[in-house]
């Protein structure tokens, strides 16, 4: 209650400075006002020309311009400002690229806040930068838990999902199913690291074994290796567990149905899967596999809502990144809107602790003491090829996973704010 009525009182200030400028002349309509250099500056860095192009790339920033213009047409003349600008870099899931560019955006660009990044090692890298220039990111396509564990920081928030979640949602139901002994494959950079350490985290706790755990190199097209050794080892593995995503996890899929490793008694189970990975590989051949999800885009009527408007705009259906995207950007405009003005840590002041909700994000809370944004996640299954009614109609909800267990609890991120 004192949270809330504290931030009652945030906004009423916030408010009565804003009729104030108003009244004068210097409000949003004539340039004066808290924003620095009567713009807000929105920075999409993402991968728009490799594996990840298709789940996050263009649409990523195609969804951060939707939330801009959504909120301009909702806030008006009552808009702190109505000059918000959104610019974009492909990193090519490079670390030193994604430094630069984030160092181009913050310093030569005045760019407020970055969004995006997948690639775990890319965000990390932006993590540091915007912590240096204390200037706020928010991460939507990476999973690494060290953003918001020993590498977390004031500035950047983690926003969509993270390897925790993923694990203790498929690697969990899948063992306590019957699959007790895993080969796992996962991609030698950060993001694949921490799927395997979380996964495996998962695994044991639920009475599996993780007896074999081979890194590949990333990007990667040829994963015969792989494939050949996984029914010849012993103990043979009830499941091949690929930590893999997008254009690599669309290989893994492919060359398993090649090699056979179904038919010889090796499953599969995929610890990330977006929409346009279904839609690459083929609804058949992913029938009934289990994966967990932070959002899909028919899940219900608000989503879908929200999924038909972006689909009108770009011809095609969000991920949950894309949808993300979109959510956090209009969190950080808003709480731009409650502050006043787009000072970095006025706004930080307005998201810590915030509770939301909207059609992404449900029973959602910016949580103040790792910056890890909890909200329900979704345990489901790819839908069987005469379930499928339209396109992109992939996902069928198993269960829900409420918020409060989705995520790992601040206590054992290992997040020192500071």
């Amino acid at each position: 209650m004192a949270t809330t009525l504290k931030r009652m009182g945030a906004l009423t200030a916030a408010l009565a400075v804003g009729a104030v400028l108003a009244g004068c002349g210097g409000g949003p309509q004539s340039g004066g006002g808290k924003v620095s250099g009567d713009a807000i500056k929105l920075g999409v860095i993402t991968d728009l020309s490799g594996v990840y192009s298709e789940l996050a790339g263009k649409n990523a920033v195609e969804a951060v311009e939707m939330a801009v213009d959504d909120f301009k047409k909702k806030h008006a003349d009552d808009a702190v400002t109505d000059n918000i600008e959104v610019s974009s870099a492909d990193h090519q899931n490079k670390p030193e690229i994604a430094n630069t560019a984030a160092r181009e955006m913050y310093d030569r660009d005045g760019v407020d806040a970055i969004f995006d990044v997948p690639t775990s090692s890319a965000a990390l890298a932006i993590a540091t930068v915007a912590e240096q220039n204390k200037k706020l990111y928010f991460n939507i396509g990476a999973a690494t838990t060290e953003l918001t564990g020993e590498q977390c920081n004031p500035y950047t928030y983690h926003y969509a999902y993270d390897t925790w979640m993923l694990a203790h949602g498929t690697g969990t139901t899948v063992t306590e199913q019957g699959a007790k002994q895993w080969y796992m494959i996962y991609p030698d950079y950060a993001f694949g690291q921490d799927m395997n350490r979380s996964f495996t985290e998962a695994i044991e706790a639920a009475g599996g074994t993780v007896g074999t755990a081979d890194p590949t190199p990333f990007p990667n097209d040829n994963f015969a290796t792989f494939m050949t050794k996984a029914p010849n080892l012993s103990p043979k593995p009830d499941v091949l567990g690929t930590m893999q995503a997008g254009g690599d996890l669309v290989n893994v899929v492919k060359q398993y149905n090649e090699f056979g490793l179904r038919q010889k008694g090796v499953d599969l189970a995929v610890g990330l899967m977006f929409d346009t990975d279904i839609d690459s590989i083929g609804v058949g051949p992913l029938a009934g596999t289990l994966f967990t999800t932070a959002w899909f885009w028919n899940m219900d009527d608000q989503s879908r809502e929200w999924a038909d408007r972006f689909k009108e705009r770009t011809g095609t259906r969000p991920t949950f990144d894309h949808a993300a995207n979109y959510s956090a950007a209009t969190q950080y405009l808003e709480a731009i809107q409650r502050a006043g003005g787009d000072d970095a840590d006025s706004v930080r002041k307005e998201l810590d602790g915030y509770e939301f909700e909207d059609f992404f994000a449900r029973d959602a809370q910016f949580r103040a003491e790792d910056h890890r944004v909890t909200h329900e996640s979704y345990l489901v299954k790819v839908k069987a090829e005469d379930q499928v009614e339209e396109d992109f109609d992939f996902t069928e909800l198993v269960k829900k996973i409420p918020a409060d267990e989705a995520f790992r609890k601040a206590s054992d991120s290992g997040c020192q704010m500071g």
